[in-house]
């Protein structure tokens, strides 16, 4: 017993150390010396040597400004996501009506088409809405392609939810509406913050539409400044390990926050592959 309890701390430490390395190895890459970058040994351990980088990253450039857009972009498309995801979940999961799985099957193909083939279609719906070159475009972009992951997610949370629950509050004289807002939602938390999470990842890390709609640069998502760094001729090794490190933090430390519900959410069913 006590040698499976070691086996199995022992792959998670594993596992946990093969996941993080990339995010480590930003790190060291960033601040080794320029002359010891292509060593043949590599250094495995950070110095302090190339600190000033990180400094630079905020007074050179304008990663502030992009990383406050990318926070815009994926705060913006978590809400709105969730806000249009819940209604059509609760009727696929709970309501009989002509085209239902239609539906349900035409929001899963959604899915298999790539965002590069639906740019030229959105460039022109977007400048006859006079929506390029706004956040609130990529908002709507990047939304449209959550909502059917989100729907599908939370569908399967309602799913579980025993439906003696609802018909108690019906007794008690609550609407359809108000069952699903005051009933339904709360119990689905857990499920809401695991695709909550998807939602803003999927803002966060953007980048086709974020490339091709915005070409203000003030209005530059991190993703496409982080892009921007990489040269013909030249690429600036250790801004580009500084800015990625640093465009990578508020990702994690977001997952790390809803964590403990996004864990809660997969183990009760919420999460479907």
């Amino acid at each position: 017993m006590k040698h499976n309890s070691t086996a199995r701390s022992l792959a998670v430490l594993v596992l946990l150390g093969v996941a993080a390395f990339p995010l480590y190895w930003m790190l060291v890459t960033s601040l080794t010396p320029s002359e010891r970058l292509f060593d043949a040994t590599p250094n495995l351990l950070p110095t302090l040597s190339q600190i000033g980088t990180y400094a630079n990253a905020f007074t050179e450039t304008s990663l502030r400004q992009w990383l406050v857009n990318s926070l815009i972009v994926a705060v913006g498309t978590t809400v709105l996501s969730i806000l249009l995801s819940v209604l059509p979940a609760y009727a696929l999961s709970r309501l009989t009506f002509n085209g239902k799985l239609l539906l349900g099957f035409a929001l899963f193909m959604t899915q298999m088409l790539p965002e590069a083939m639906l740019v030229v279609p959105l460039y022109d719906i977007f400048t006859k809405l006079s929506l390029l070159n706004t956040l609130l475009g990529l908002i709507l972009a990047n939304t449209a392609f959550t909502v059917p992951v989100v729907t599908w997610i939370l569908k399967g949370a309602i799913d579980g939810v025993p439906s003696e629950i609802e018909e108690a509050a019906r007794v008690d004289g609550c609407s359809r509406l108000g069952i699903v807002l005051a009933v339904v939602v709360p119990l689905i938390a857990p499920t809401l913050a695991a695709a909550a999470v998807i939602a803003f990842f999927h803002g966060w890390n953007e980048y086709v539409f974020a490339q091709t709609f915005i070409s203000d640069d003030a209005l530059r998502t991190a993703s496409v400044g982080l892009a921007s760094f990489v040269g013909e001729l030249s690429t600036p090794v250790h801004t580009v390990m500084a800015v990625g490190f640093i465009y990578t933090l508020p990702a994690v430390v977001f997952y790390l926050f809803v964590q403990r519900y996004v864990v809660a959410g997969m183990t009760t069913g919420g999460v479907k592959g």
